[in-house]
């Protein structure tokens, strides 16, 4: 299933002309999001399988996840708040929010 999503979102950038040279993975890593964050695991974060689970047929949970990454939150899956991430882009967000919660 995960390399369907990842297959179906990096031919929807191709298409839309905003092919990368980074893997998923790779932008995951050069995000810092990996420090936190594992595929199937809890690390500090949940595991983006558990995001997925939890926002499953809500039709506002990229525009809500996209924030969050940005913005930063608390108080969702625990006590450890996750730091803003202004510093990734916007487009680099969107990619993520789209691969990894589906």
């Amino acid at each position: 299933m995960r390399l369907t999503v990842v297959a179906l979102a990096v031919a929807g950038l191709v298409t839309m002309g905003q092919a990368r040279a980074e893997t998923p993975e790779e932008l995951l890593k050069k995000s810092g999001c990996t420090a936190c964050h594992a595929i199937d695991k809890k690390i500090v974060g949940p595991a983006y399988v558990d995001v997925a689970a939890k926002y499953k047929g809500d039709p506002g949970a990229a525009a809500k996840l996209e924030a969050k990454v940005k913005a930063g939150g608390a108080n969702v899956w625990g006590p450890v708040p996750m730091p803003p991430n202004g510093f990734v882009p916007d487009a680099d967000i969107k990619i993520l929010v789209a691969i990894y919660s589906h």
